[in-house]
């Protein structure tokens, strides 16, 4: 099992990772969806500053439910990422070094993780109740008006994810 601490400190930890690596992952990392992806591509778009330091991170694509006693999330388990195609591109080229969600991603994707280094990581799906025992703190931090799509920052420990496509462009779906 490799260990990736986000943010990334340099792309080193990402450029030995390959297609159908499993790996646990450390450090801060952000969630968001389909509506706070749509704010942040509006913010790209008019080059404003995004409500968090993109470069060297890692968004996962999930909703979380509310915690229940003595949690610190409730489900967290990672929604389909195919979705979030046409908005990850303009992160991944202001910085973003990995997302993390469920299913197959386009060939576009698979090109622009080649083009900028990034990775793509696959999650558990089914498995949010057993996911969130990885997330140490969570907060919502920009758009919460949003709900579970608003972004949250996580800080993780150890949690588990496998490389979908690597900064080759690899794809494990492809194999």
């Amino acid at each position: 099992m490799k260990k990736i601490e986000f943010p990334l400190e340099n792309d080193k930890q990402i450029s030995r990772l390959k297609a159908g690596d499993e790996v646990e992952i450390y450090g801060t990392i952000y969630v968001a969806r389909d509506a706070a992806h749509k704010k942040m591509i509006e913010a790209v778009l008019k080059k404003s500053p995004l409500p968090f330091p993109v470069r060297g991170g890692l968004i996962y694509y999930m909703g979380p439910t509310p915690a229940p006693p003595g949690k610190v999330l409730g489900s967290c388990g990672p929604t389909t990422s195919s979705r979030m195609d046409k908005n990850t591109i303009p992160l991944l080229k202001a910085g973003l070094k990995a997302t993390m969600g469920k299913g197959d991603r386009s060939k576009d994707i698979e090109d622009a993780c080649r083009k900028y280094g990034a990775i793509y990581l696959l999650t558990y799906g089914g498995c949010g109740a057993y996911l969130n025992r990885f997330v140490k703190k969570a907060e919502c931090f920009a758009y919460c008006e949003l709900g579970p799509e608003a972004l949250y920052r996580l800080e993780v420990d150890g949690f588990p994810a496998i490389v979908g496509i690597d900064s080759n462009g690899k794809n494990l779906y492809n194999k």
